[in-house]
């Protein structure tokens, strides 16, 4: 479905208008209250960013909006594509980001969302550099509301081959998670942490579970990078490896 799909930037006020509405379906929100106006796409566009839109012939399959930051950097603000469409939005962020003379991109997630760690750490080989508390405070959408949003930022070194990095989780369970089984194993210098296999649909069928998810996470993660632990991989079964620079005691 996706192999002849294009990707171009997007600069004109109809095609903007048609990406703040694919922003608007992914979240669930209504068209005419999209998480990100087009004025607000065509503001950043003017401003030196760039929004890429991936089509699979004329119906639109993917967005990413990406603005330029300080010392060679660039931020990611929001992308959303359909499977198969994300890691090729990613690679058109990183030739734009590379040709402004960037040399890093840094963008947040949603950390108990296990397949976004896996594309983020193990298919691009970002790194999670930074937790942040409920950054956007109560959010309103119909994916994350009711929740805290807590997020995860990865930073993506743009010059770097892909390496996937991944290790088996083993070591003593030090945690047990909200559902019973383990929440924690360490060994060496690495932490594992476990989190749900599917966060949306629990956060929609038991949002005080979730809830209970986030702040067990949140305490491992807040622990680790205080210790100097980065968030360096994620298994298929939802494991976060955290790595840092001594072995454990």
């Amino acid at each position: 479905m996706t192999a002849g799909a294009t990707i171009r930037t997007v600069h004109d006020v109809a095609g903007l208008a048609a990406v703040a509405a694919h922003f608007s379906d992914v979240w669930r929100t209504p068209r005419t209250a999209p998480p990100y106006p087009a004025e607000v796409l065509h503001s950043l566009v003017h401003a030196g960013g760039a929004v890429h839109a991936a089509h699979d012939g004329p119906r639109l399959a993917g967005a990413s909006v990406a603005v330029p930051g300080p010392d060679r950097s660039t931020y990611s603000l929001v992308a959303a594509a359909e499977r198969g469409l994300g890691h090729r939005l990613k690679l058109a962020q990183r030739d734009w980001a590379l040709a402004t003379g960037a040399r890093t991109m840094r963008w947040t997630f949603d950390p108990l969302v296990g397949r976004n760690a896996r594309f983020n750490l193990v298919k691009l080989g970002a790194v999670g550099t930074e937790y942040l508390v409920d950054f956007y405070g109560p959010m309103s959408d119909g994916v994350n509301d009711g929740d805290e949003s807590d997020r995860l930022t990865v930073t993506w070194d743009l010059t770097a081959r892909e390496t996937p990095y991944d290790t088996e989780p083993h070591g003593p369970v030090l945690r047990t998670a909200p559902d019973g089984g383990p929440l924690v194993r360490r060994a060496g210098r690495h932490v594992w942490c476990r989190v749900p296999r599917d966060v949306v649909t629990l956060r929609a069928a038991d949002p005080a579970l979730a809830l209970r998810w986030r702040h067990a996470v949140r305490e491992v993660f807040l622990e680790a990078f205080v210790e100097g632990f980065r968030a360096t991989g994620m298994s298929r079964d939802g494991w976060y490896t955290l790595t840092g620079t001594r072995e454990a005691a």
